[in-house]
């Protein structure tokens, strides 16, 4: 994990396509995962292009103004909202100083879950994810080593560049991470197996909207809560029973980020798996937040990459309690199939309880299931 309190200076870059608000929350996010992985922010830079510049990303005059910051408040770490592709992170580098540690918002992105991740399906996935982010920028890393390897006893010939092993030697771990990745996921779905014959409700959104604490109301348990983004990595299925003899299971899944890195969502596409095995998808949303249009978008872009679009959902308009009345009515004219609740306070928790029972199968006499009406 990043150093405590290590100093960083934020770069976002604004092109047409984006409104002035759609940045403004990403900046403003993406000073959150600096905060999230231990960091501090201590200054901030703009600019508005058409589009990035190819080489440096940002313009030359910018990157000299960076350059002055970074001096001035003596930081040596600088992340960008975007992600950077290798040869311009390579020519920023070159033009801050090789003091100068250069990150990007999947880069940052990556060590926070690397920190957050327990479990060893969790580890192989963002071990797997970081090394698929690696391999095209291997090049600049290895550049000052790139020498043959030729002359002594064993390693004559022609010989091959220190880039070229690395290369070989990464492919061979990807390899690996994929085939342990393969065998967690049947594993995974003997488990599910013998699932299918309850009924399965999945939590997903944005995160730090709630979910775990959702959880916990929903089951009377006590999965770990946290008020920072990625708080929870590994999937926790709770149990619940009624006066039926019903069991439910509840599944706390990954929660969404704009921009999240490609790589880190495939790497973790068995733990999402469980949603696409449920019979409820809990669209869980913080109801205060002034971002909330655009979270539910985030959330319904990744829903559609995976197939889920068209599963039976809910939308849950969590933190209510923090909301005005003007605002909840407004919220109530603008998500009329929303449920509102407060996860903390309990409000409608009881009530959303209620209306998941209501879909939920009865064990008639002969021990199978059928559903009510």
């Amino acid at each position: 994990m990043l150093s405590n309190k290590e100093k960083f200076v934020i770069v976002g870059l604004r092109t047409p396509d984006q409104t002035p608000e759609f940045f403004e929350e990403s900046m403003i996010e993406l000073d959150r995962l600096v905060f999230t992985a231990g960091g501090e922010t201590i200054a901030r830079l703009d600019q508005n292009l058409k589009k990035p510049v190819s080489a440096t990303f940002i313009g030359k005059g910018k990157l000299e103004q960076l350059a002055e910051i970074l001096q001035m408040e003596e930081c040596q770490s600088v992340v960008f909202d975007d992600d950077l592709k290798p040869n311009q992170a390579r020519n920023i580098e070159k033009a801050l100083g090789e003091e100068i540690k250069v990150l990007d918002r999947s880069g940052l992105i990556l060590d926070i879950f690397a920190t957050r991740a327990r479990s060893t399906e969790a580890r192989i996935q963002v071990e797997l994810a970081q090394l698929e982010y690696l391999r095209p920028r291997l090049t600049g890393m290895w550049q000052h080593l790139s020498r043959q390897y030729g002359g002594s006893i064993g390693a004559r010939g022609p010989g091959e560049t220190q880039l070229e092993t690395d290369k070989r030697v990464l492919s061979r771990r990807i390899a690996m991470l994929k085939g342990k990745l393969e065998k967690i996921e049947r594993q995974r779905e003997n488990r599910r197996k013998r699932r299918r014959g309850q009924f399965r409700i999945a939590l997903l959104g944005y995160t730090n909207a709630g979910k775990s604490t959702l959880l916990n109301a929903l089951t009377h348990s006590d999965a770990h809560v946290e008020d920072k983004l990625f708080a929870t990595l590994d999937p926790r299925t709770r149990t619940y029973y009624d006066a039926w003899g019903r069991r439910l299971l509840f599944t706390d899944t990954v929660g969404f980020i704009r921009k999240l890195p490609h790589h880190l969502v495939e790497s973790f596409r068995s733990t999402l798996a469980e949603a696409q095995e449920a019979d409820i998808l809990l669209i869980v949303a913080d109801s205060c937040h002034h971002a909330l249009k655009d979270h539910l978008a985030v959330v319904h872009k990744e829903l559609d990459r995976m197939g889920l679009r068209d599963r039976p959902s809910q939308l849950i308009l969590n933190k209510v309690d923090l909301a005005e009345d003007i605002i909840r009515a407004e919220l109530a004219r603008n998500y009329p199939e929303a449920v509102f609740i407060s996860s903390t306070e309990g409000e409608g928790v009881q009530e959303l309880l209620e209306s998941i029972l209501e879909r939920a199968p009865i064990r008639n006499a002969g021990g199978k299931y059928s559903i009510q009406n």
